[in-house]
C-alpha cells in the first residue's frame, strides 16, 4: 500500500484515549533500572554497567509507547526549549508536545543502548538483549504491556525483538526500515567498517580509522538517486585531487572522529546478529519500507510483511534512502500516527 492510501483510509479513526490525562512531562525524566547480577548477554558476557536508563515523556497517565531510533539515537528523543543545533533530540519533528508522537498524549519512553559510553570493551549484544533492558525499564515502571513500540532502523530491530520475546506486552509494532534479519549485503559493509575500526585501533590510528569507516556507512545510508543530484560534477584537475562525493564524504568521516571505536563495533556487529521469527509476533504491525534503501532491501520487508500474522505494509519512497526515517518527518511522522490510531 502506498502511503498517501495508507493515510487517506486511517484518517479520522483515533484510538480511544483516556478522557483526563495528567499534565505532560515535556522535558523528560530519567527513568533508571537496575541490571540484575545474574544478567547475562546471549554471549554470555555480562555488561560492565548495572543499570540501564532512558527518559519518560508525557502525561503519567497516558498509554505507554517505547520509541527507539537508530545506532547514533539516544534516550533524548525531544529537547524542548534547550534545543540547538549541536544537540536536538534525535526525532525533533516527529516527537513533541502536538506532533505524531504527541507528548502530550502518549507516554513515551526513549531508550538508551546498551553499552553505555565509554565502553571499555567490544561486546557481542544482540537486539533481544536490547529487548531484556527495554522490559527491566518497563517492569521498573509498572507496564505490563504497551501500546505501541515505534521504532526507526536498529530500534525498530529491537521492537520485533521485544514482541518476539514478550508477545503478550505490545499492542502494536511501527516498524521503519528493518527487517526480521540482516541482509548478506549489509553485513558485508558493515564488516569492512569494522575492520578499518580495528585496523585503525590496532595501529594507533583510531581518528583515521573511524573517519573511513563513517565514510564507507555514509554511501550505505543515502541512495543512488541523491548522490547523482548532488555530486554529478566533473572529475578534479588531477589524479589523487578529491572528487565532489570524496570531498563530502571526507567531511562526515573526520566530522565523527570522536566516535567510541568499542560501542560502534559492538552495536554494528549487533545490526548483523538480528534474527527474528516473525510468527512469533502477535502484535498489529505497521511495516513502512524505503525502496531506496540499501541496507535493509525492500523485498525483505516485504517478505516479513507476509510471515506476520497482522501487519499493514506502507511504501515509503525517498530520495534518502535508509536515512529516511530522519530526513523525511513530514512523511515519517505521518506513518508514526497511523501506526497509533
Amino acid at each position: 500500500m502506498n502511503l498517501s492510501a495508507f493515510i487517506g483510509m486511517h484518517t479520522g479513526h483515533t484510538m480511544n484515549m483516556h478522557t483526563f490525562l495528567s499534565a505532560p512531562d515535556l522535558d523528560g525524566t530519567d527513568i533508571t533500572a537496575i541490571i540484575p547480577d545474574d544478567f547475562r548477554l546471549q554471549s554470555g558476557q555480562k555488561l560492565e554497567q548495572t543499570d540501564v536508563v532512558a527518559r519518560l515523556y508525557g502525561p503519567a497517565n497516558a498509554p505507554v509507547v517505547v520509541a527507539a531510533g537508530g545506532i547514533s539515537a539516544g534516550r533524548v528523543l525531544f529537547a524542548k526549549e534547550d534545543a540547538t543545533a549541536a544537540a536536538p533530540g534525535w526525532w525533533e519533528g516527529v516527537a513533541g508536545p502536538n506532533e505524531a508522537l504527541d507528548l502530550n498524549v502518549w507516554r513515551v519512553l526513549s531508550i538508551e543502548f546498551a553499552p553505555r559510553l565509554p565502553a571499555s570493551q567490544i561486546y557481542t549484544i544482540s537486539t533481544h538483549d536490547q529487548a531484556r533492558l527495554v522490559k527491566l525499564l518497563l517492569d521498573q515502571l509498572g507496564v505490563e504491556r504497551i501500546y505501541n513500540f515505534v521504532g526507526a532502523s536498529y530500534g525498530a530491530m529491537i521492537g520485533l525483538a521485544f514482541a518476539e520475546l514478550y508477545p503478550d506486552a505490545v499492542e502494536r509494532l511501527c516498524i521503519i526500515s528493518a527487517a526480521h534479519r540482516a541482509h548478506p549485503m549489509a553485513t558485508a559493509f558493515r564488516g569492512l567498517q569494522r575492520r578499518l575500526l580495528m585496523f585503525g585501533k590496532a595501529t594507533g590510528r583510531d581518528a583515521e580509522g573511524i573517519s573511513l569507516a563513517r565514510q564507507l556507512a555514509m554511501t550505505t545510508y543515502r541512495s543512488d538517486a541523491e548522490f547523482a543530484e548532488r555530486f554529478d560534477g566533473p572529475p578534479p584537475e588531477l589524479a589523487g585531487e578529491n572528487y565532489t562525493v570524496c570531498g563530502y564524504l571526507r567531511a562526515r568521516g573526520d566530522a565523527y572522529a570522536a566516535t567510541d571505536v568499542n560501542r560502534w563495533i559492538s552495536m554494528s556487529d549487533s545490526l548483523d546478529r538480528h534474527r527474528v521469527d516473525p510468527a512469533k509476533i502477535k502484535a498489529k504491525v505497521f511495516l513502512a519500507a524505503v525502496p531506496t534503501d540499501r541496507l535493509v532491501p525492500y523485498d525483505d520487508m516485504k517478505l516479513l510483511h507476509a510471515q506476520l500474522a497482522d501487519s499493514v505494509f506502507i511504501d515509503f519512497p525517498s530520495l534518502y534512502g535508509h536515512d529516511a526515517f530522519l530526513k523525511e518527518i513530514p512523511a515519517v511522522s505521518d506513518i508514526v500516527r497511523m501506526s497509533l490510531r
